[in-house]
């Protein structure tokens, strides 16, 4: 059992740090906000995750993933979120210009809620939950042990990856804070929140 939980540890682990979603939405509060507010939307991503690990155990994110309509539903609901994200960070970094003389506030927001948010409202999460992992679920424990198990070791290395990531961005917190830089990045993590909902919003069910 134990070599099996390791290979799917190292798929989970391969999966976590592909770019998305959760990635551009942490780069946007860790640049324009610093260390914590970037901590604070991986904790709200890490609860997304445990919100879809219920389900799935549950048997609801089946349904969900069964259902066009309410995939639907739900997947222009998180593009939508997707694009308004970017938009509102395009439009802040328009208003601060790349020679603002003080630091502009952060963006609006929890940044915990949009973590949450931003995750829950993806159907990916509930495809990828009750279609890859019962496959990678470890013999030898019941179905639903299995899958919690996995989606627990899921949620420990989104968090452990986002956050590294965080605080490499807090690191270089001087740099990133220069106008220019600043608004460059703001603009640029913008246009990848706008063309992750676009391709949110027309990816096949």
């Amino acid at each position: 059992m134990m070599i099996e939980l390791a290979a799917a540890t190292g798929v989970l682990a391969l999966l976590t740090m592909v770019p998305g979603p959760d990635m551009a939405i942490v780069t946007r509060r860790a640049v324009a906000a610093g260390r914590r507010d970037g901590l604070l939307t991986v904790g709200g991503i890490a609860s997304g995750l445990l919100v879809w690990g219920v389900l799935a155990v549950a048997g609801l994110a089946a349904v969900l993933a069964a259902s066009a309509v309410a995939y639907t539903v739900v997947k222009l609901a998180g593009a939508g979120y997707l694009v308004f994200l970017g938009a509102q960070t395009l439009w802040r970094s328009r208003r601060g210009g790349t020679a603002a003389p003080t630091e502009p506030p952060p963006p609006a927001g929890h940044p915990w809620r949009t973590g949450l948010v931003g995750n829950v409202l993806n159907p990916k999460i509930a495809v990828f939950y009750t279609g890859l992992l019962p496959t990678l679920a470890p013999p030898g424990l019941p179905p639903h042990t299995g899958m919690a198990l996995l989606v627990l070791v899921h949620v420990l290395l989104t968090v452990l990856w986002l956050s590294g990531y965080v605080l490499l961005l807090a690191g270089a917190r001087s740099f990133f804070a220069r106008p220019a830089v600043r608004g460059a990045m703001e603009r640029a993590t913008g246009i990848v929140l706008i063309a992750f909902g676009v391709k949110v919003a027309t990816a096949a069910s």
